[in-house]
């Protein structure tokens, strides 16, 4: 997927095992075509060389792209252009921002900001008294002012994937959230397998309802990507951030230190048999 997107512009940086921003900027000329129609074109020369379907988004920022991200899945395209920008971030959650973590997404709640364009919309001068180097380029980036660079090294291996989700209405119910939890975990798993990959460590997290969160990790007994295999770990994690006092709004789970899981040695603790069933299921 990389090298076909590399035949429309030679910026691309291979973001994840998956996903990847391209700087096509004045190449509408060498193309002879306009930027809306170079990305159409790059998606039907995906689709049909490799037999799967994928989304396009096109904005003038890469932090604008992730947000037009969120549209039109799995096979669609969604374009932000400037005048556009606003309708698009009126009802982000800022925590869906790229770049916006936990701790940004609480400090931007404790200023009644929860929605990107109310940050979009803070002055220039409050926003770089209040936030570090990081939140003055998002906020630039949200208000069209192109910052990230897109990094073009080619990449041969990947340190992590993840799946998040959120749910409404925020609840406290055990199974419920635990069921979200698994969900995301296959998710997850799948597109490690997918590329022939397993994690050697997993994070889970659950999102409370006022934005704080609670985590906890474990390191695996050998590379897994077979979310059956160590549900009981996954069990114990959920249990370690889980309280029956909060209210939840979301679920996730990042796979750490990802390797090719072609040669996986088997630990004297593990149950190979039980282990290829579980493969072949």
């Amino acid at each position: 997927m990389f090298s076909i997107m590399r035949r429309f512009t030679p910026d691309v940086e291979e973001y994840s095992i998956d996903e990847a921003f391209a700087d096509i900027t004045g190449m509408r000329r060498a193309l002879r075509s306009s930027y809306e129609e170079i990305i159409f074109k790059m998606k039907r020369e995906i689709e049909r060389e490799l037999g799967i379907t994928v989304s396009v988004r096109l904005s003038i920022t890469k932090v604008l792209a992730k947000v037009a991200s969120k549209h039109h899945k799995p096979s669609g395209v969604t374009i932000i252009k400037g005048r556009e920008i606003a309708g698009y971030l009126c009802n982000l959650p800022v925590e869906k921002i790229r770049g916006v973590g936990n701790a940004t997404t609480n400090y931007l709640a404790k200023m009644g900001i929860r929605y990107a364009l109310e940050f979009a919309q803070l002055p220039e001068k409050k926003v770089r008294e209040k936030f570090s180097k990081p939140g003055v380029e998002i906020w630039q980036e949200l208000r069209g002012e192109s910052v990230y660079p897109v990094v073009t090294e080619e990449k041969s291996s990947y340190a992590s994937t993840s799946k998040t989700k959120t749910f409404a209405p925020p609840t406290s119910n055990a199974e419920y959230l635990f069921a979200h939890l698994m969900r995301n975990m296959e998710s997850a798993c799948i597109k490690t397998r997918r590329y022939s990959l397993a994690p050697n460590k997993i994070v889970v997290f659950l999102k409370k309802n006022d934005f704080g969160t609670s985590g906890s990790g474990a390191r695996l007994s050998r590379p897994c990507a077979f979310p059956l295999e160590f549900s009981g770990v996954i069990h114990d994690l959920f249990d370690d951030c889980y309280c029956p006092k909060d209210i939840y709004r979301a679920t996730g789970v990042v796979l750490l230190d990802l390797e090719p899981d072609a040669s996986i040695q088997y630990s004297l603790f593990d149950n190979p048999l039980q282990a290829e069933k579980i493969r072949d299921l």
